[in-house]
């Protein structure tokens, strides 16, 4: 009686819809899979039919010794199916067919795949954890990643995945759901599994909603004692219980009933959910009408009270209502335990048919019935397709959450203003998450073993960003700070203004006893490598905070707590396919690049490719130098010799036009009275700049400094240790007589102008530009290009004389200069003239790596915009990249280069009229479409050892590599 009332009340408490529910693992085709259920039950002997009901677990990785128990119990015991656990997909795939082999019926071959299967060395698991997945707003991507999940599952011969969790995970304490849980919200979460849910299905994979009725408000390990749920009906059913009503109406495949001791639903003490017959076939089968499989969890659990003889456990579970019983300790006595029940009589025919046919319509839905072994031919590849990655960074990227953003710390605006140190905390790496912060601007590590030092290090620093990374290997490891940690955390943020980056489960944060001090917080929820880099963009930001908070995290930060950040229209960093480009036909820039290297047209090339905003091809190829003792990387710094031009010496004129000091017909005399009356007065801005200004296209200064006898740098120009009279650096030990800037300037002055005019580059225009604003703003071109552009930027690898900000070894040589300067030029400007100009030309002198010069052609393509910050009015840019002069058969616009008008030029010919860029002498290049939305840089030392090696050029490489990346454009 008391049974039945209980039942009532959660019949009155439980929609009505339930009394329709269908049976889930009914097939498309009824009629025919009713037939051949029928036909092997039919056919089957009791032995086989008891036999259905085991689901055996195995570590693949243990090879054959674990597989020849399999095989015997397929033999003996005809179990219907295996679970599969750690292991290699080879391996697995090869049991697999071996199994299915031996086995008359076919078996039903499961995994714990919840996040997906773990098929890379190099990576711990496909998919985000459930607990990040539950911070992401856009259900239809965990439909995605439940239909990727599920496509490895097929392609390995698994037919449920034993996914997704529905706990609701309300406990901080909970050590085994925890990061397996959407969260604590049981609408979202519900909706959540159901995405995953329908994604499963699409590929034709069961799903098993799990652990029934609900395993989230526990601190007890299920695996080491037997938890108890003690609470009401009412909490149970509002709670718990929640997501199984909307799972068992969508058509779950299956439901795992938890390991778990609950008293009001099973009075019996100490009394596990998986062998209640009252909650599961009172509850599940009878009040909520289930239909389709019910599983066991692990029957090998500890804390089960009264059940000391083997296989008593089973025979309960079957007796509770299960159909599989999943794990057993000991199959040969529990298959003997069950039949003998059944022959005497303690189960019917009817109840042991329910389940066994039911095990046998799933077979027949995932296609057992017309079983084809898994191909092993592809199968790693197969398994970790691009598409893998692709989702993983979108779901990544939308999961980040901010939590705290005190005055819009964040994104990180105004870099010129900021003095950034990292501080890594925890147990893992962050070498990720740091050398991605390097990309936006000058970050240092900085860490010490003790506080006050570390204090000490932290002073000269305005913001203080620290990362706390722990362990990616699985969902249980351990998240928490440190005693010490908390407390360095504190004094840290209590004396600097200070923003905590998390790599570490939400519930890490609650171990911080103030918050107060922290100006932000932004969760990353895993220390993936994908999951640092996406941090640390989100803090400059690159791309912006969307995700939402899916669990509390005290009184602060309450479930759904969330800042959305907006970009910032920074240089954003991930694969080609989230921008329409194949990553397949990228990698083919690959064999041309290290052909540069191979055939020594340059001993070493560094490379980017950026699309929409986001850098998806960025690689370095060969050495500094043919030595091959140090290796291009990221931080290598190159002479960018012409792209200077419009790198530094544009952008400052652009300015000027903007303010109304200049227009593009300004002429020469206007700005330098000192050329009225000479024949370049009346030369226009827009005329030089387009190289139609009949200049010569350069002047050798340097040759008139050699001694006229020995050919070499006269005594009477140079010096090799500075004086009052000779300091102008040339090159080391290498110093130039002061005067001789003004004799330069003379030079261009008094040279002719070309008989004709037409098209001829020149690099005068930019002698002229850099004496002009020098004298209009009393300061070095070096000085003002750092303070009004790349100190905003956060171009801190771009400037001029590299020597004063970088070692000597982070600079390729350029030139073995054995007909003026008589050294190796490393560090100082390839080019003569900004050489004897101090390093700092208009044309020439510019150092830079890969990525910064692509944040300034980036600023151009965002037409004046970047970083939070506008340089330059569309307008302007608009101004500065038309060709005013291709009638006349100048292809040129105002300071860029154009592509070609005829066959010939400086671009592969298949690239946008409105693209823009420049090429530089030493092997430098840089392009940008704003059709297309492309930004590509080419960067290396052609010229060293000798300048007169033009394999890269006759090889036309960087214009073959751009044909490379506009045919890599998908859409």
């Amino acid at each position: 009686m008391k049974f039945i009332l209980n039942t009532l009340l959660i019949l009155f408490l439980v929609p009505v819809s339930f009394a329709q529910t269908q049976n889930p693992l009914i097939a498309k085709n009824k009629a025919d899979q009713k037939k051949w259920v029928d036909s092997i039950y039919k056919n089957m002997t009791l032995e086989e039919k008891v036999g259905q009901l085991f689901m055996v677990d195995i570590f693949s990785s243990k090879g054959d010794a674990a597989a020849d128990k399999i095989k015997q119990l397929i033999h003996d015991y005809h179990i219907g199916g295996v679970i599969f656990s750690k292991g290699g997909p080879q391996q697995q795939a090869k049991m697999n067919n071996k199994f299915q082999e031996l086995s008359r019926v076919k078996l039903l071959i499961g995994m714990d795949a919840e996040w997906g299967l773990s098929m890379r060395l190099d990576s711990t698991y496909a998919f985000p954890w459930n607990m990040t997945l539950g911070a992401v707003e856009d259900n239809e991507l965990i439909k995605q990643v439940g239909q990727q999940v599920a496509k490895h599952c097929k392609r390995l011969g698994v037919h449920i995945n034993f996914a997704p969790v529905v706990d609701i995970n309300t406990n901080p304490a909970n050590p085994i759901i925890g990061n397996r849980s959407f969260g604590e919200n049981k609408d979202r979460v519900t909706e959540k599994a159901l995405a995953f849910m329908q994604g499963m299905h699409l590929e034709n994979v069961l799903s098993s909603a799990k652990h029934f009725p609900g395993h989230g408000d526990t601190d007890t390990d299920s695996h080491k004692a037997l938890p108890t749920l003690n609470f009401t009906k009412k909490r149970l059913d509002s709670l718990e219980l929640y997501p199984y009503y909307r799972m068992i109406q969508e058509g779950v495949s299956s439901i795992m009933v938890g390991h778990l001791n609950v008293p009001a639903l099973e009075p019996r003490e100490n009394f596990p959910s998986s062998l209640s017959k009252k909650i599961i076939t009172g509850l599940l089968k009878d009040s909520l009408n289930y239909k389709g499989l019910v599983f066991t969890d692990a029957l090998n659990m500890r804390g089960v009270a009264d059940f000391d003889e083997p296989g008593e456990i089973d025979l309960a579970a079957f007796l509770a209502g299960n159909d599989i019983l999943l794990i057993s300790e000991d199959i040969p006595k529990a298959h003997e335990k069950i039949v003998t029940a059944y022959q005497e009589n303690i189960f019917t025919e009817e109840r042991l048919a329910n389940s066994v046919k039911k095990i046998l319509q799933a077979k027949y839905k995932v296609g057992l019935n017309d079983y084809q072994p898994v191909n092993t031919n592809y199968l790693v590849e197969e398994l970790n397709t691009l598409h893998n990655d692709v989702l993983y960074e979108d779901v990544i990227e939308k999961a980040i959450t901010v939590i705290k953003n005190d005055k819009a710390i964040l994104p990180i605006k105004d870099l010129q203003s900021k003095k950034i140190a990292y501080v890594p905390f925890g147990n893992d790496s962050g070498d990720s998450f740091y050398h991605q912060l390097q990309k936006y601007t000058q970050v240092d590590r900085v860490s010490s073993e003790h506080l006050g030092d570390l204090l000490e290090k932290l002073q000269p620093y305005n913001y203080v960003i620290v990362g706390h990374h722990t362990s990616n290997e699985n969902p249980w490891k351990s998240y928490q700070f440190t005693d010490k940690e908390l407390v360095w955390l504190y004094e840290i943020s209590r004396l600097n203004t200070t923003v905590l980056a998390s790599f570490a489960r939400p519930y890490s944060i609650l171990d911080l006893k103030s918050t107060t001090n922290l100006e932000g917080i932004i969760l990353g929820y895993q220390n993936s490598e994908i999951g640092q880099k996406k941090v640390a963009q989100i803090l400059f930001g690159a791309i912006g905070a969307q995700g939402k908070l899916p669990v509390s995290v005290g009184d602060n930060f309450p479930e759904g707590t969330r800042y959305i950040t907006k970009p910032l229209k920074r240089l954003s960093y991930g694969l080609p396919e989230t921008v329409g480009m194949s990553s397949a036909y990228l990698y083919k820039i690959d064999s041309l690049a290290q052909s540069v290297v191979d055939q020594e047209m340059a001993p070493g090339v560094q490379l980017l490719v950026a699309r929409k905003g986001r850098v998806v091809y960025q690689k370095n190829f060969g050495y500094h130098t043919y030595e091959k003792t140090i290796p291009v990387s990221d931080s290598t710094v190159y002479d960018l010799a012409s792209l200077t031009k419009i790198l530094a010496s544009l952008p400052l004129i652009m300015e000027l036009k903007e303010n109304e000091t200049v227009d593009l017909n300004t002429r020469l005399k206007e700005i330098l009275p000192e050329l009225e009356g000479t024949n370049k007065a009346n030369i226009s801005l827009k005329e030089m700049l387009s190289h139609y200004a009949r200049l010569q296209a350069w002047i050798p200064f340097y040759v008139a400094t050699l001694d006229k006898e020995t050919k070499e740098a006269s005594i009477k120009y140079f010096r090799p240790q500075p004086d009052k009279v000779f300091s102008i650096k040339v090159a080391d030990d290498f110093y130039m007589r002061n005067d001789i800037n003004d004799s330069i300037f003379k030079q261009i002055t008094d040279s002719d102008l070309r008989k004709r005019k037409e098209y001829k580059y020149s690099d005068l225009p930019y002698y002229i530009l850099k004496k002009y604003l020098e004298e209009h703003y009393k300061s070095s071109l070096h000085q003002l290009t750092q303070e009004k552009i790349y100190e905003n930027l956060g171009a801190n690898y771009m400037g001029y004389l590299p020597l004063e900000r970088f070692e000597a070894d982070q600079i390729p040589p350029t030139e073995v200069d054995d007909y003026w300067r008589d050294q190796k030029v490393q560090g100082h400007v390839h080019d003569q003239g900004a050489a004897m100009l101090g390093g700092v030309g208009g044309h020439a002198g510019l150092f830079s790596n890969s990525n910064d010069v692509a944040k300034i052609m980036q600023m151009y393509l965002n037409n004046g915009y970047y970083g939070g910050k506008r340089y330059f009015n569309e307008e302007t840019i608009h101004a500065f990249n038309t060709c005013y002069y291709c009638e006349d058969e100048v292809r040129r616009g105002v300071g860029f280069d154009k592509p070609q008008l005829g066959t010939a030029g400086p671009t592969c010919g298949c690239i946008s009229m409105k693209s823009f860029g420049h090429s530089g002498f030493t092997g430098t290049y840089a392009w940008a479409d704003p059709e297309e939305e492309i930004v590509y840089v080419f960067l290396s030392n052609r010229t060293f050892p000798d300048a007169t090696n033009r394999k890269l050029i006759s090889e036309d490489i960087r214009t073959k590599i751009q044909r490379l990346i506009y045919e890599s454009i998908m859409y």
